[in-house]
């Protein structure tokens, strides 16, 4: 019996191969010499007059052949085809996680579909946003946001003052030099708020992510390995076509 991953293994090469020759036959059927012959032959009007050969040119390519043979080629195809998409009707697995039954009885053309979107989940949780780790955060349950603690911090507000270089004399004025103070005339509180992720939640995220990937693969594997019958359809579609 042969096995749906026999035959997925050899379908594209059969795609390739049958696409080649049709191609082929196509080109040579617009190549008009090739189905053109003739045969010509001399008679000069009288016994002394000029003997010429005759001339011939057989037929080398005949359109009816092309056809049975572009026939027989795509009749492969379609027998493969057939015989895989028949199969993939009845092809099924369970999806398990730890040895537990996460999907049952899934169609391995679903699991291919989880495949796809798992691989492109998979890439946008990477790309989730996460908390600076540098600052130590805790979930607010008003705000359901993540949220540091309070860091206080000062205000300050420049104040001139005056430095006395010198006493004033009874000769001379004070010499006073002014410069500027920075008094505390305040104070922040500041608390920064979050809706990133924790980094271990998005390492948590993509675990479950990979752990499923590795399921469905495996169950994919095990459906494709299923017996299944040859379908034999190219003969029954070409027959009606060129009888």
């Amino acid at each position: 019996m042969t096995k749906l991953n026999q035959i997925l293994a050899v379908e594209k090469g059969v795609k390739s191969d049958v696409q080649r020759k049709v191609t082929d036959a196509y080109h040579t059927i617009q190549k008009t010499p090739l189905l053109s012959g003739i045969s010509r032959s001399y008679q000069p009007i009288d016994d002394e007059g000029e003997q010429l050969p005759p001339e011939s040119a057989k037929v080398q390519v005949q359109a009816e052949g092309v056809l049975k043979d572009v026939g027989a080629t795509l009749t492969r195809l379609f027998d493969v085809t057939a015989t895989k998409d028949w199969a993939n009707c009845e092809a099924r697995a369970d999806v398990r996680i730890d040895g537990t039954v996460l999907l049952a009885d899934v169609p391995v053309t679903y699991l291919l579909f989880l495949e796809k979107q798992l691989t492109d989940l998979h890439t946008f949780i990477a790309k989730l946003p996460t908390l600076d780790p540098s600052e130590t955060w805790t979930l607010d349950e008003n705000t359901d946001t993540w949220r540091t603690e309070p860091v206080k911090t000062t205000r300050t507000k420049k104040v001139p003052r005056n430095h006395v270089l010198s006493e004033a004399t009874d000769k001379h004025p004070a010499q006073v030099q002014v410069y500027n103070e920075d008094v505390v005339v305040g104070y922040w509180t500041k608390v920064s708020f979050s809706g990133a992720l924790p980094q271990r939640r998005v390492n948590e995220l993509l675990g479950r992510v990979q752990k499923l990937q590795d399921a469905v693969k495996y169950a994919r594997e095990e459906a494709n390995g299923i017996e299944i019958t040859d379908r034999r359809i190219g003969e029954t579609v070409f027959g009606y076509l060129l009888g």
